[in-house]
């Protein structure tokens, strides 16, 4: 029997119909889990389990009644610290933040609570959510389920960790240049990165978007059936559309399924990584798809450009503070932003323009095919110590060649586990759509669980 707190959202609703289980019940399963495990993983900040317990009872009195106020009522769920809930405050992963409680919802924030989701908790992230890493000059050091001496990932690196330690069914992250997927894939969930405005958010910038982690194709897609829904706020936002979330089957049969294990820059891609996505590639194939090879779609100009933009944007932030407080940044982020202070507005312009070509360069390259298989990272978590996998605030990000460029080009893409190395640790098969389809992608990604090999069970803690 599957243990209450990891089962899945989509099996929550009739079962709390049925009246077989609670919402009280499972939320308390949940906060039992986050005690026995949180404080090996440290994924989670600002836990308030009374106020969880009120919010899960609300819930259990309107199942009682027979008004649910829809399939999210009484799922547990956790939020990334840097989407805002009315009342509690938001350090952005920086010991140098001010902790002012927020003073309204987010737009995914709202959405979940008129859905009557249960905040179980808050989740971390490293400093200003510029590290794909769980390292963090405010939180403690956030640490992977599968191998605690690995990192979960980031920025969503809580989020990551969560859903993989079974801390409730739907995890929110956020995602500017792989922050949901990476965590993904370095922890062996499902993460989604929908098109740019798909889900309002606030507040809106370039490629930044929120996105759920889960256990499940369909957990993610019932998450979004809640999360999509509009928000005036998000000046970005895409007009409401009428998908049908839960849709997910599809036949593969003449699918033109573009296969890129060439990003064009940054870490070499691993042995038992391209294997794993050639595998998937050929099961698909299998399926009746067509495979088609993918040159490289972005080049080594275009992320350093987009560095120096991402540099002159934190050090703005960085100078603006008294220099109390700028000594607690996370020192690799300091020396990151440091070179911030000599840009010339050319550079910074040149580098914002990057991300036109880019872009335009991750367009251009999909526009064939239906859809991209490839690696979410080039190998699989590293140290849980280190800011980023090469430790050098230089060449801080060699490890997204392969996400960076559909948040630029607003086009989804999903995370999904296509299995282990050698020493059990987690592999990630990102699968990209055209812009707007996301569906599409859940769908594809829904078959790819029903086609794949069979995974390991999920991660239990070694004894302490």
């Amino acid at each position: 029997m599957t243990a209450l707190h990891a089962i899945p959202a989509a099996e929550l609703a009739p079962l709390y119909r049925r009246r077989t289980l609670s919402p009280v019940e499972v939320t308390q399963a949940v906060l039992d889990r986050i005690a026995a495990c949180d404080r090996r993983i440290a994924a989670t900040w600002a836990l308030d389990p009374e106020a969880a317990l009120t919010q899960a009872r609300a819930s259990e009195l309107r199942w009682a009644r027979r008004a649910p106020l829809g399939p999210l009522d009484g799922v547990p769920v956790t939020l990334k610290e840097n989407i805002a809930s009315r009342g509690v405050p938001q350090p952005l992963g920086c010991a140098a933040s001010l902790l002012n409680p927020a003073r309204e919802d987010a737009p995914p924030t709202a959405r979940l609570r008129e859905a009557g989701a249960v905040f179980v908790a808050r989740t971390t992230m490293p400093d200003w959510g510029m590290l794909s890493s769980g390292l963090s000059s405010f939180h403690r050091l956030t640490r992977n389920p599968w191998d605690l001496r690995r990192n979960p990932g980031g920025s969503s690196a809580g989020a990551g960790a969560a859903a993989a330690m079974g801390y409730g069914p739907i995890h929110l992250g956020t995602d500017i240049g792989g922050s949901i997927r990476l965590p993904a894939g370095w922890c062996g969930v499902v993460g989604l990165k929908p098109s740019l405005g798909r889900i309002p958010i606030k507040p809106p910038y370039i490629g930044r978007v929120a996105g759920p982690l889960t256990r499940t194709v369909t957990d993610c897609a019932l998450a979004m059936s809640v999360l999509s829904r509009p928000d005036w706020r998000d000046a970005s936002s895409l007009p409401p559309a009428d998908i049908d979330w839960l849709d997910l089957q599809r036949p593969l049969k003449g699918l033109r399924l573009g296969v890129l294990l060439d990003a064009g820059w940054g870490d070499p891609l691993q042995p038992e990584v391209r294997d794993a996505v050639m595998l998937a590639a050929l099961l698909f194939a299998a399926e009746g798809a067509e495979l088609v090879e993918l040159k490289p779609m972005s080049t080594r100009a275009m992320v350093d450009g987009l560095d120096r933009f991402w540099r002159m944007r934190s050090w703005l932030d960085y100078a603006a503070l008294p220099p109390e407080r700028q000594a607690k940044v996370l020192p690799y982020i300091r020396r990151w932003i440091e070179r911030g202070a000599q840009m010339s507005g050319e550079e910074v312009f040149r580098g914002f323009s990057q991300i036109a070509a880019l872009r335009d360069a991750a367009i251009a390259a999909t526009h064939g095919v239906d859809y991209v298989l490839s690696p979410v990272s080039p190998d699989v978590a590293f140290g849980a110590t280190k800011a980023s996998p090469l430790n050098d605030p230089e060449r801080p990000f060699e490890h997204i060649a392969y996400t960076l460029p559909y948040n630029m080009s607003e086009q989804p893409a999903i995370s999904v586990p296509a299995g282990h190395d050698r020493r059990g640790l987690p592999i990630g098969l990102q699968i990209a759509g055209r812009r707007h389809d996301d569906i599409g992608v859940l769908r594809l990604a829904r078959a790819w669980e029903q086609i794949r090999p069979p995974l390991r069970d999920w991660p239990e803690l070694p004894a302490a």
